[in-house]
C-alpha cells in the first residue's frame, strides 16, 4: 500500500525558495493551502511554468481584488446545509469539506474557510428531502472531494440513495484520480462497493477532473482501468485554465489521451469568478476560439466535450462566434421557462463571464430570474 503524506503548509515544500515562503505566505493566509507528494512529485521544479505547479502552488495574484465569495449563487438553491436542487432532475450533496489537494483555481473557496457552514450535517433530513420529491432521478456527490471520506461512509451515502425508488444515478465527482490515485488502487473495497451498486438499470458515474496530460500518469491509468472494470462510467469536467491547459495543443492533447484510456470528456468550463482567480481566468472568447482549435484536431470520440458557462441561472453552452455576434444557449436552466433559449449578444473580448453581456435582475424566488441585455444589438430570439 502506496503510503501518501498530505502538506498543509507552503514551508513544507522544501523545493520552493526562502522568498517564495514568504511571498506566498500572504496568500495562504488567505486561502488555504493542500497538496500531498505524490502530487508534488509531478512537478518539474526547474520550470516556473510547470502547468502541475501552477494548478497547486499559490501565484501572488491571488490577492487580486476579483470575482466573488459564491460565483454561481449556490446559496439561492440550498435547500438545507450540504443540500441543492438547481435543476428539477439533479439533487447535490456536498458530503466533504476536504480535497486530496485545493485547486489554486477552486470556485468553492468559501468551504476551506466557513469549514462548516456549507457541508451536509443531516443525511436523514436531506434523504427524506429526495424521496419526497420525485422528480429528481440522480444525484451528484460533491464538496470538496467525496473521496475523501471513507468506503462505510460513502457506501453509507450511497446505498440509502438508492434505496430511494426513483434514484437510478448516483455522480461522485473528484479529483483523486489526479491527486491521489492510489486511493483506488489501495482500497479493493471500494472497488468491490461500487460493483455492488452498478446494474443494468442503476450507474454510478465517476466525475473525474483531469485539466492537463501531466495528470494523466501511468498509475493514475491503472485507477482508471480498476474503476472501468467495475462498471462504473467515467466522464471528465475541467475548467480551462490561464497558463495550464489555455492552448488548442493541450486540450486537445488531454482529450485525446482520456478517450484513449476509457474516459470521456464531458465539461470544459469556463473559469467561474470567484474570489482570488483572476489570475488563472481566460476570457470567454479566447477560451472558445481554444476549444474548437482543440476539437479541429480530434476526431469524433474525443471531442465530445461541452464548452459552458455554469451560471447562476444555469448551464450555458457557448455554442458560436462572429465577427460581431457571441451566442449561448440554456444547456440546463434553473428556471425551465429559459431551457434551450438561444441568446446572441454583442461580442466582448475583455469578457470572463455572462454578466459581462447582460446583466441578472434578481427576483425574490431563484427559479424566477429573468436574463436583461446591457445594450440594444442583444437580441434573445425564441
Amino acid at each position: 500500500m502506496k503510503k501518501i503524506d498530505y502538506i498543509n503548509r507552503i514551508d513544507g515544500i522544501t523545493s520552493l525558495t526562502l522568498e517564495d515562503h514568504v511571498q506566498l505566505k500572504q496568500v495562504t493566509e488567505k486561502y488555504d493551502f493542500r497538496s500531498n507528494d505524490y502530487y508534488l512529485s509531478l512537478i518539474d521544479w526547474s520550470d516556473p511554468l510547470d502547468p502541475i505547479r501552477q494548478m497547486i502552488i499559490p501565484d501572488i495574484g491571488e490577492l487580486q481584488e476579483w470575482g466573488k465569495f459564491d460565483p454561481s449563487n449556490e446559496s439561492n438553491y440550498t435547500i438545507i446545509p450540504g443540500l441543492q436542487q438547481k435543476y428539477s432532475s439533479t439533487a447535490l450533496l456536498l458530503v466533504s469539506n476536504v480535497c486530496g489537494g485545493i485547486c489554486r483555481y477552486c470556485f468553492r473557496k468559501r468551504i476551506f474557510i466557513r469549514k462548516e457552514t456549507d457541508i451536509l450535517k443531516d443525511l436523514p433530513a436531506a434523504l427524506n428531502y429526495i424521496s419526497e420529491h420525485k422528480e429528481i432521478t440522480n444525484v451528484l456527490l460533491t464538496g470538496g472531494d467525496p473521496l475523501m471520506l471513507t468506503t462505510n461512509k460513502l457506501e453509507n451515502i450511497i446505498k440509502q440513495l438508492f434505496n430511494i425508488p426513483h434514484i437510478s444515478i448516483v455522480r461522485i465527482g473528484t479529483k483523486l484520480l489526479s491527486f491521489n490515485p492510489y486511493r483506488i488502487l489501495d482500497d479493493k473495497s471500494f472497488l468491490e462497493m461500487l460493483r455492488k451498486y452498478n446494474c443494468k438499470d442503476r450507474k454510478i458515474y465517476i466525475m473525474s477532473h483531469f485539466s492537463h496530460i501531466n495528470e494523466v500518469t501511468d498509475v493514475a491509468i491503472d485507477a482508471v482501468e480498476q474503476l472501468l472494470k467495475t462498471g462504473v462510467m467515467i466522464l471528465n469536467q475541467t475548467p480551462i485554465i490561464k497558463g495550464v491547459n489555455d492552448s488548442s495543443a493541450v486540450l486537445s492533447g488531454l482529450f485525446q489521451k482520456l478517450s484513449c484510456i476509457g474516459i470521456a470528456p464531458y465539461y470544459l468550463f469556463q473559469c467561474r469568478p470567484s474570489l482570488g482567480n483572476k489570475c488563472y481566468a481566460v476570457t470567454i472568447e479566447r477560451a472558445y476560439r481554444i476549444f474548437e482549435g482543440a476539437k479541429e484536431l480530434l476526431s469524433g470520440l474525443a471531442k465530445r466535450a461541452r464548452f459552458v458557462l455554469s451560471h447562476s441561472t444555469g448551464k450555458l453552452e457557448i455554442i458560436g462566434l462572429t465577427d460581431k455576434h457571441i451566442y449561448f444557449k440554456y444547456f440546463r436552466a434553473a428556471d425551465v421557462q429559459n431551457s434551450g433559449q438561444f441568446m446572441a449578444f454583442k461580442r466582448n473580448p475583455k469578457a470572463y463571464w455572462f454578466d459581462d453581456y447582460t446583466e441578472v435582475v434578481e427576483d425574490s424566488h431563484p427559479f424566477q430570474q429573468k436574463m436583461m441585455p446591457l445594450n440594444n444589438e442583444a437580441s434573445i430570439i425564441s
